[in-house]
């Protein structure tokens, strides 16, 4: 093989590294008009479902082959958890989407309107609750933010001997920013906080 058969094969794999197995998903922020202004809508989630049950979140889910696009995703979760029609979801627009490499996620997040005269029946099975919060108070109010450090944890049997330093190999470690929004007896945090704040920035 030499180098023009190596390139030749790249190019012809187009090679995305990483993407093969990051699982994609999308996520409205919902906006409705209310006599007080905008508020947001927010879902808990049900005690029923296997992951994070009881956590606050926007409507959204895995994309499936059977959506077009992200935004298409976006749509019909929110449609299907809050029980209303994709008619009454208006002018939905992308933020920049997400990478979590750890959990080999891409997330889509898009804010849109869902008309206020829309009549929600959210699905049991995935929601317990819905509630909405007037932006202004997202407007007027910070989130209180920590800080997570990840630490290195080798397996017993980890091959000290073969890197330099040995058991004092000097490791870089990493962190990320964890904000809490608090509001009445809501706690709204994780992505949902980082997609919150990425919108609440934009609109800034």
């Amino acid at each position: 093989m030499n180098l023009a058969e190596i390139y030749q094969k790249m190019d012809k794999k187009k090679l995305n590294i990483g993407e093969d197995h990051i699982h994609a998903y999308s996520i409205l922020i919902p906006l409705i008009e209310k006599k007080d202004g905008i508020h947001l809508l927010f879902e808990v989630r049900s005690l029923k479902l296997r992951r994070q049950p009881g956590e606050i979140c926007f409507p959204g889910g895995k994309i499936e082959p059977r959506d077009p696009d992200p935004r298409s995703c976006a749509i019909r979760e929110t449609s299907e958890e809050l029980g209303i029609a994709p008619s009454l979801i208006h002018n939905v627009e992308p933020l920049t989407a997400i990478k979590q490499p750890l959990s080999q996620r891409k997330i889509y997040p898009f804010v849109g309107t869902i008309s206020s005269d829309a009549e929600f029946k959210p699905n049991p099975l995935e929601v317990a609750e819905i509630f909405t919060v007037p932006l202004n108070f997202f407007l007027n109010h910070e989130p209180e933010c920590y800080q997570v450090r990840f630490r290195v944890e080798p397996e017993p049997d980890f091959p000290y001997h073969l890197i330099p330093g040995g058991k004092n190999y000097p490791w870089r470690t990493r962190s990320i920013e964890e904000c809490f929004y608090i509001y009445e007896n809501y706690t709204i945090w994780g992505l949902t906080a980082h997609i919150l704040r990425q919108f609440l920035q934009l609109i800034r």
